[in-house]
């Protein structure tokens, strides 16, 4: 068994909005026509029996019922009066229309009518026509049975005939009302809408260039101004994918050259003419070196990738964050300070708090290492930016070694005796960087060794 299809809907929202506010208005429409035409022929119907009142009082005024049998004045609108009117005195017609025969629906229901006795009305049909008569009782002065009733009657054509055209009139109005609602709902609604297809145009241009533009700071209704920052969240989140990616892809193939480089150098060397076996052992022991360095980058790349795999933007706190590295050093030789700057107010960094973590704590580290008496970590505010500063009072870095020391895998001096391969400073860097920010050493300390991180602030 087939069922039947559901009736299709509109794609858009703009579409689906319309149709809702044309059936709303169609029912609000149907419920006020229904109500005023209901009105209207009440009115109408109302407006009939008032004029068969008033004929059948003016008629009562020229019956005379004081002698022994019923008497009619004559007035100088008698045809007009007598018209469509009938006198009973008792049951006993008296008087009746000339149009209208003795046996004919309109007499039957008048004499019915004067047999019951009492102000009554009624509808009767007659040749395809509505007609309404009503029963007015002019009583005796000496209440017997020379009382009379007279019985008006009236065509309810006209009256059928004008609340149609109400009724018709009423629709076509509705009609109306519900294509200009539709029209203007769609009008209004586009409009509405506009600013979302101009966001979510731009949003697919920002995220397709990787552009810094946001739609936070301009003005706009709140449900817009939710959605640009929805929509700048996932820009962001497109943006330090990209970056990262574009930063990873770089590390590797940059850093990956100089293992690469030394063991096609040892290679063509030790191919170049014979070597001894000490020779040989030394070019082993070189390319052996090189590639246990290339498998550390990858590893520790590739690692702190997967770990970035998913970045979000975010905002913290930058003290709490710093003085929970600073508990967390351990049994370490020497303290570590927090300081934190003298402005006023809380000192929000523009990144999660997992990633200032991960910034600061290779840095820690470092100073650690190299430190005599002491770490000190201060945080302050700069305009649009927090800087942190991570310093000691150990050497410091050897000016032929600056230029290369945010390089991964690469140290100083490899047999200073502190652990370490050479890569936590690079990857703060990249982190940093990932962020909005940076990681350098600041040239003009003269003693030891300070490491600036700049972040965006939040």
């Amino acid at each position: 068994m087939r069922l039947p299809r559901a009736a299709p809907r509109p794609a858009t929202l703009r579409g689906r909005l319309s149709l809702l506010a044309l059936a709303t208005a169609a029912f609000v429409m149907a419920v006020f026509t229904i109500a005023f035409n209901a009105f209207v022929h009440q009115h109408l119907a109302r407006q009939a029996d008032d004029q068969l009142r008033a004929r059948a009082s003016a008629i009562a005024a020229t019956i005379d019922t004081s002698g022994p049998r019923l008497r009619v004045l004559e007035t100088p609108q008698e045809d007009l009066l007598d018209a469509n009117a009938w006198i009973y005195q008792g049951t006993r017609l008296v008087e009746q229309p000339p149009s209208a025969g003795p046996d004919s629906p309109a007499t039957r229901e008048a004499a019915r009518l004067a047999a019951q006795g009492g102000a009554r009305c009624a509808t009767t049909s007659h040749g395809g026509l509505d007609v309404r008569l009503c029963a007015r009782p002019v009583p005796s002065p000496a209440g017997d049975s020379r009382s009379a009733t007279v019985v008006t009657a009236l065509d309810l054509t006209p009256y059928r005939a004008s609340g149609d055209t109400l009724l018709m009139a009423s629709l076509a109005l509705d009609a109306v009302m519900l294509a200009c609602t539709y029209a203007v709902t769609r009008l209004a609604v586009g409009r509405a809408l506009r600013p979302v297809r101009t966001m979510t145009d731009q949003a697919a241009r920002w995220s397709a260039t990787s552009s810094e533009e946001r739609f936070s700071g301009v003005p706009r209704p709140v449900e817009l101004a939710r959605l640009g920052a929805s929509l700048d969240a996932f820009l962001d989140r497109i943006r330090a994918g990209l970056r990262h990616e574009q930063q990873l892809t770089g590390e590797l193939s940059h850093e990956l050259r100089n293992p690469l480089a030394t063991i096609i150098a040892e290679l063509d060397w030790w191919q170049a003419r014979p070597r001894s076996q000490d020779e040989t052992i030394a070019a082993q022991r070189a390319i052996g070196d090189a590639a246990r360095t290339m498998r550390t980058i990858c590893d520790t790349l590739l690692a702190e990738a997967r770990e970035d795999a998913c970045p979000a933007p975010g905002t913290t706190a930058v003290l709490p964050v710093l003085q929970n590295l600073a508990a967390r050093t351990g049994p370490a030789a020497v303290p570590v300070r927090v300081l934190a700057g003298g402005e006023e107010g809380e000192l929000i960094a523009g990144v999660p708090a997992a990633v200032l973590e991960r910034i600061v704590s290779p840095l820690r580290d470092n100073a650690l290492r190299y430190a005599a008496t002491a770490v000190h970590i201060r945080a302050y505010r700069e305009p649009g930016h927090v800087r942190i500063e991570v310093g000691d009072d150990g050497p410091g870095v050897p000016d032929g070694f600056r230029a290369h020391l945010f390089q991964p895998g690469r140290r100083a001096d490899p047999g200073d005796g502190h652990g370490g391969a050479g890569l936590g400073l690079p990857l703060a860097r990249r982190l940093a960087r990932s962020a909005g920010g940076d990681v350098f050493l600041d040239e003009q300390q003269t003693a030891g060794a300070v490491f600036v991180v700049r972040l965006p602030a939040g």
